[in-house]
């Protein structure tokens, strides 16, 4: 039993300013202090399980692996990106070898909406010991008009860097919607392009290499800003990007094969995407010229979608688990729920961003209402909730007594 007199041997309070006061026979240590010795060992312990992790991922095989965890799918892809991060850590380290400089090797990925090319690039940040930005092609203008200009990117790096010039030479960017920038059709506009070519012709100095003036702070140069000069040779680039309509008329004429297929026919569905296409599409050849690598995405699967709600470290289904759980509450998704799930999001053609859309809207009478629940153990998510067939299945713990919220409850704020 603690006494009056009773103080923290560490901090000195009295056991009247703390909460609690654990006591041995000769020590006693308060509740203030031992909450703040398991934050610095929980930070520790972070600090070194980070450190034996990035040390750990040194070859492709186990960057890719890393990418598997919060990618599905797509292995061709994750395997081009793991390959080009490997190469850019060791161009990192050593850029000239026997007197031979190693160039880097720029990256475009093509995929449709909600197939993950911008999570594979964001994924790749979470494993980088270097500056890591993401830019949106749609913003860009040529130089001298309203919008941003190219070296607003490298501004944005530079700040990913804490405006350490060095480090953010050393950086990887992504940027998003690129192809928005292809070259609109003469019907479509009148004189110069200036989100178009212009962006792509701005665009041609900093993929392939060259010292550019770049902002501080800010996106846009001006007689008063603070500038620095950038080298971006070994700056990584990674470009994404839609391309709806690139393969337009082999699309009608395909017939897609059910069942087995010879390795010929795999590869002649699995054709590369050619320059000369995307020439077509209105990528100028000198743009694609410095973006060499081109990894394909496809779309996803209903089998895909499915694994996309529940695999990943960060999946939809675990982050609301994960919210239920704040209440006290388990919560859980059945196979036909997670199936009918990924059936609609594939009917809609939303793809894997269109998931949280899709849950969101499911989860949020029940959200509404599962906070004033009181003794509630579990909610079970069923097929026949999300086709609006049956009512949400609550589980509660002290009659363990399935009820159900109202379909009142369940649709009016969906409905208004």
């Amino acid at each position: 039993m603690n006494n009056k007199n009773t103080h923290c041997d560490f901090c000195g309070k009295e056991i009247i300013e703390v909460k609690k006061i654990f006591s041995s026979e000769k020590a006693h240590i308060c509740d203030e202090c031992i909450t703040m010795c398991s934050s610095v060992l929980e930070k520790e312990m972070l600090q070194q399980a980070k450190k034996e992790f990035q040390t750990g991922l040194n070859v492709p095989i186990k960057i890719k692996e890393h990418l598997d965890d919060y990618v599905i799918g797509q292995i061709e892809a994750k395997k081009v990106l793991a390959v080009a991060l490997y190469n850019h850590y060791k161009r990192i380290d050593k850029p000239i070898h026997k007197n031979i400089e190693l160039e880097k090797s720029n990256i475009l990925l093509i995929g449709p909406t909600g197939s993950g090319k911008t999570l594979l690039a964001k994924s790749l940040a979470k494993i980088m010991d270097v500056p890591f930005a993401i830019a949106d092609a749609t913003a860009l203008t040529e130089a001298g008009y309203v919008g941003e200009d190219v070296e607003s990117i490298l501004s944005r790096l530079l700040a990913a860097a804490d405006f350490d010039i060095e480090k953010a030479k050393r950086g990887i960017v992504y940027i998003d919607e690129i192809d928005k920038i292809a070259n609109k059709s003469e019907s479509a506009t009148s004189g110069r392009d200036v989100s178009g070519e212009g962006v792509q012709q701005g665009l041609l100095k900093i993929l392939e290499g060259a010292d550019v003036y770049v902002p501080v702070k800010g996106s846009r140069k001006n007689s008063s800003a603070e500038t620095v000069l950038f080298d971006t040779t070994h700056v990584l680039f990674i470009c994404g990007g839609a391309f709806v309509g690139l393969r337009k008329d082999e699309e009608k004429t395909k017939n897609i094969k059910m069942g087995f297929l010879t390795q010929e026919e795999k590869e002649k569905q699995a054709r590369e995407i050619e320059a000369k296409e995307l020439i077509s599409f209105g990528l100028i050849p000198e743009f694609i010229g410095r973006i060499p690598v081109i990894a394909e995405l496809n779309k996803l699967s209903k089998e895909d979608l499915i694994q996309v709600l529940t695999e990943p470290k960060n999946a939809i289904t675990k982050q609301y688990e994960v919210l239920f759980e704040l209440d006290g509450v388990n919560l859980e998704f059945n196979n036909e729920a997670l199936e009918e799930i990924a059936t609609i999001a594939y009917e809609k053609d939303v793809g894997a961003r269109g998931l949280r859309g899709i849950i969101e809207k499911l989860m949020l009478p029940i959200q509404y209402e599962i906070p004033s629940k009181n003794d509630l153990d579990r909610c079970i998510i069923t097929k026949e909730y999300i086709k609006k067939e049956k009512d949400v299945e609550l589980i509660y713990k002290k009659s363990s007594a399935t009820k159900t919220i109202t379909k009142e409850m369940k649709y009016s704020d969906i409905e208004k």
